[in-house]
């Protein structure tokens, strides 16, 4: 099946932030204190994504909250910890006005328990106007929270509380705050948390009401197994996440074993692939998962890796601070090393991989240049343990793909479908010129690093 998205999100590439760490917020939230304006650290940070070259940004989650930010307490007030409604507006304002579409977290499968009504279900249980808001209330058991009731909850984790989307009152409590978010702050779109275990007919309904308030408007699940194809379909969302070429980025890295990442693509992107033309949600890592800098037992593969990420179909996205190889890894029931705070020019200064982010640059501009990238389809050409190749072909031009892995140049000939004498040039270094004979192209890659032509 060949799918279309909104254009906007396939010309894109984009930086994703967290932004209570980032700012260095209180791990708890103090219900009574005054908004404090971490959100306008932020605007130098649109500076920096700007200048790499990312013109799309990922905002987790700015609401209030009571911890992490995925515990909602209020979807119509920005944290306190980051600032003021006023000051949401401001920063998505200078984004626009950088070419920058803004998302933010759309987190509508749970809430907090401090959330108003159900802070009103414990205070009155079954005589509460708010009982039926909650999927699975039992009045009969308790919660492992000691409420009179128990609930369903997100992976058995009780401090948030699944939220009834069938119920109309909540529907229209949520599509309200969607609303607003649209009218007062101009966002561009939702990334939907934990959309791989919500309702699918509220999903469909969210998206026709999204749709009608702003045509362009793009909605990103969270899926991490599953076919994609359920929740991204012309019905209800544009994309999801990539979690399986996630995992072959790094893997096949680690284990010396490109065909790992290669069947990974020809599968999903391929031709007649399940999701071809279809433009995931791609990235190395994000708030959730070991930073990239951290899972690779070899730094000088983050050059190749970040080559693919950028080349491959899908809409790519870079996790803040892992531009520059900024590690960070899970500890037990912690996931604050994921999402540290961090000083941008301290980065700029003190980067643990300081060449990483002229390469990264490199290689947007070289997508945001190139139709084929943005737009084309996949073919492989090539694929040997630490080599793969590639073509991405549109109506406008074709780009060949070359990465290798290996820790010495590669010498490799790639068949290529183009006339004999058609002449390539490297995008990453135009004095190299290769030239079709008898439908190959022989191309010298240099180590833990790639070749894009066109």
């Amino acid at each position: 099946m060949k799918y279309t998205t909104n254009a906007w999100a396939s010309d894109s590439v984009f930086y994703h932030i967290y932004p209570l760490g980032l700012t260095d917020a209180p791990q708890q939230n103090d219900f009574k204190a005054a908004p404090e304006p971490r959100l306008q650290n932020l605007h130098a940070w649109l500076q920096h994504m700007a200048q790499i070259g990312c013109n799309a940004l990922y905002l987790g989650p700015v609401f209030e909250s009571g911890t992490h930010g995925y515990d909602t307490i209020d979807y119509y007030q920005v944290d306190r910890r980051l600032g003021t409604n006023e000051q949401l507006q401001q920063l998505l304002k200078q984004a626009h006005s950088l070419g920058i579409r803004v998302i933010l977290d759309g987190v509508f499968n749970h809430v907090g328990r401090n959330f108003r009504a159900f802070t009103d279900l414990q205070q009155h249980g079954q005589n509460s106007a708010y009982k039926d808001w909650f999927a699975g209330v039992d009045f009969n058991h308790r919660s492992p929270q000691g409420d009179s009731f128990t609930y369903e909850s997100w992976e058995g984790h009780y401090d948030l509380v699944k939220l009834n989307l069938h119920h109309p009152d909540v529907r229209a409590h949520l599509f309200g705050a969607v609303q607003k978010w649209i009218e007062e702050f101009g966002i561009d779109g939702l990334r939907l948390d934990a959309a791989d275990v919500m309702d699918l007919g509220f999903l469909r309904d969210l998206a026709t009401f999204c749709r009608q308030l702003r045509p362009d408007f793009w909605l990103l699940g969270e899926v991490i197994h599953g076919d994609y194809n359920r929740w991204a379909n012309p019905e209800t969302l544009d994309a999801t996440t990539n979690y399986e070429a996630y995992k072959g980025l790094y893997s096949s890295h680690n284990d010396a074993n490109y065909f790992e990442i290669a069947h990974s693509l020809n599968r999903e992107f391929g031709a007649g692939g399940v999701y071809e033309g279809l433009p995931l949600y791609a990235f190395a890592d994000n708030h959730d998962v070991d930073r990239v800098a951290s899972q690779l037992r070899n730094p000088a593969h983050l050059y190749p890796l970040y080559a693919l990420l950028l080349t491959m179909p899908g809409v790519p996205s870079i996790y803040y601070g892992s531009e520059w190889g900024q590690p960070g890894a899970k500890q037990p029931g912690d996931d604050r090393p994921l999402r540290p705070a961090l000083c941008l020019e301290a980065m700029h200064h003190q980067a643990p991989h300081p060449n990483l982010a002229k390469a990264i640059q490199q290689f947007i501009s070289i997508r945001h240049q190139r139709h084929a990238l943005r737009h084309g389809n996949y073919r492989q050409l090539l694929v040997a343990q630490e080599q793969l190749a590639f073509s991405r072909t549109s109506d406008q031009d074709l780009v060949l793909v070359v990465v290798n892995a290996a820790d010495t140049p590669a010498c490799l000939r790639v068949p290529l479908s183009l006339p004999n004498g058609h002449t390539l040039t490297d995008l990453l270094e135009s004095t190299h010129q290769f030239t079709v004979h008898n439908g190959t192209v022989q191309i010298e890659v240099p180590p833990c690093w790639a070749s894009i032509l066109a």
